[in-house]
């Protein structure tokens, strides 16, 4: 079956939906494990998979989860016939960014792995975006070559946004949701966070159809369809979720997904997901996102989009459950961010039992200045009393409606039965408060010191004339036009050069739709 799936250059603009179903229909007819509509009987395991990046270093008692690359290399080893990886780009070695650095080489391992699956009959299938922003990177030919299939979906036609998503889906019954590109940074240079499920064909292939929904469209003029066909509806979200058994424990799972036109019949949208997490909190919420935007981002004209914050500040407000944001500062952050965050904080008042605390969190450069794009907290989840969420999404309109993401929602109230193993709530809250207590994270008014947070007016360099300069982009794939004062992202169909326009943020800064 697997050999018959082509790359995307072979998908003609005649080829229809219809006719690339035909080719994966069978997956289904197979055995889902499921003892009832929604009881999977396979015992499955959980595990927290962290980057930490180089010189970042925390207390001797600190817990830090497997490392992402230790992960990845695990669930490739174990890879017996099929590996599905859905990413925004991949850019496994140094040389793609013109970096010769030490600190790439667990990428080019992982990028060998990856080759090597073609001795050992693995099949790999890729769906990566279009746009991109490794037009210099050589992986995706190199993985071809060695008969990996390949498919760039034009999220730019089909939403006017992105493929973000981050997935792995091996043997059709292990999977990695996460916060990580197929980057060498996402390895050493940038802190992530994602979960690896070990043993669970029910999620496997749910989230397959996800996939499916890429790789379905990844030809050339491909349009959404409405309705999705049958084959792509799932019976597992919010209302119904999937009942696993996870580390000798009961739990409750779904995947999520955006935008709301590549959701399908049954499919929970990704931001019902997180709200509908917030609003049934009781307790506490604990967040941790790279980019924290009440508007859209990427489009213009920019509109306000208040649908996360209002419920963040109605949960602490009305039923005063305890808000802690963590937010990524780092060079290349829009300091347009800083104002909302003030004024998330704000909300606070202790007197009448409404707590909302915000913090930055601050990677050091180091000596770490020639690596572009890197020294960041690339995280994306979310904690409460009542569940764990780990997605691959910023927290702004564009990353919801637009671009393409997945969330993995897991709610586990009973420890294992011998209770050696947290749950996985609070084993993602340890995570938390590990980086809310560690000296990485800084209070909203401590930042006249921190000059590697744009944030800070020590890391805002300024013209002559006093007004702020934009940092310098060493490497990246954006320049700003200045003629129709857009920015233009530039990339690669494989054949030819396109630009797609995105957003100038407020300081003059070229910010291009789900670069991270």
């Amino acid at each position: 079956m697997w050999s018959e799936i082509t790359s995307c250059e072979t998908c003609s603009t005649e080829v229809g939906l219809a006719d690339l179903l035909e080719e994966d229909e069978v997956l289904f007819d197979s055995e889902t494990n499921l003892e009832d509509d929604n009881v999977c009987n396979e015992s499955s395991s959980f595990i927290l998979t962290e980057s930490i990046p180089v010189d970042v270093q925390y207390g001797e008692n600190a817990t830090v989860h497997k490392p992402l690359y230790e992960a990845w290399t695990e669930l490739l080893s174990v890879a017996s016939k099929s590996v599905h990886v859905a990413s925004f780009y991949w850019s496994l070695t140094g040389e793609d960014i013109d970096v010769n650095t030490s600190s790439d080489v667990h990428g080019e391992h992982i990028l060998q792995q990856f080759v090597d699956m073609h001795s050992r009959n693995v099949s790999v299938f890729v769906a990566s975006s279009i746009p991109s922003l490794s037009s210099n990177s050589t992986d995706l030919k190199v993985l071809k070559d060695k008969g990996a299939h390949v498919r760039k979906v034009n999220f730019g036609h089909l939403t006017q946004g992105v493929l973000h998503t981050k997935l792995w889906i091996v043997d059709m019954k292990h999977i990695y949701i996460g916060s990580a590109n197929m980057d060498w940074r996402s390895l050493t240079q940038v802190k992530e966070l994602g979960a690896v499920i070990y043993n669970c064909s029910c999620l496997a292939k749910d989230l397959y159809k996800i996939f499916q929904s890429y790789w379905d469209l990844g030809y050339r003029n491909a349009t959404v369809p409405q309705p999705w066909p049958e084959q792509y509806s799932t019976s597992f979200n919010k209302d119904n979720p999937l009942l696993l058994n996870i580390n000798g424990a009961p739990a409750r799972v779904y995947i999520s997904g955006s935008p709301p036109t590549f959701c399908p019949s049954g499919r929970t949208k990704d931001l019902d997901a997180i709200v509908s997490a917030i609003n049934e909190a009781d307790k506490f919420i604990n967040v941790a996102v790279m980019e924290y935007f009440p508007t859209t981002r990427f489009r213009r004209p920019h509109k306000y989009w208040p649908a996360l914050d209002n419920a963040l500040r109605r949960s602490a407000f009305e039923r005063h459950v305890q808000i802690r944001l963590l937010i990524s500062c780092w060079q290349h952050s829009d300091p347009a961010m800083f104002p909302y965050l003030k004024s998330l904080s704000a909300v606070s008042y202790p007197p009448l039992n409404i707590s909302v605390e915000v913090k930055l969190y601050i990677v050091p450069v180091g000596n770490h200045t020639d690596i572009p794009f890197a020294r960041v907290n690339h995280n994306k989840y979310m904690v409460t009393d009542k569940l764990a969420y780990i997605g691959t999404s910023n927290w702004s309109e564009d990353y919801f409606n637009t671009t393409a993401g997945v969330g993995l929602v897991i709610s586990q109230t009973q420890q294992s039965l011998n209770g050696t193993r947290q749950t996985v709530q609070e084993q993602l809250k340890g995570v938390f408060d590990r980086d809310w207590n560690s000296k990485y994270a800084i209070n909203l008014d401590e930042l006249e010191h921190h000059p590697h947070c744009a944030f800070s007016e020590k890391a805002r360099p300024t013209r002559d004339d006093g007004r702020t300069k934009p940092v310098p982009r060493k490497g990246n794939a954006e320049t700003f036009d200045p003629v129709d004062n857009k920015c233009l992202l530039r990339a690669t169909d494989g054949k030819k050069k396109i630009s797609t326009v995105v957003s100038k943020n407020t300081f003059g800064v070229c910010s291009a739709a789900g670069k991270h």
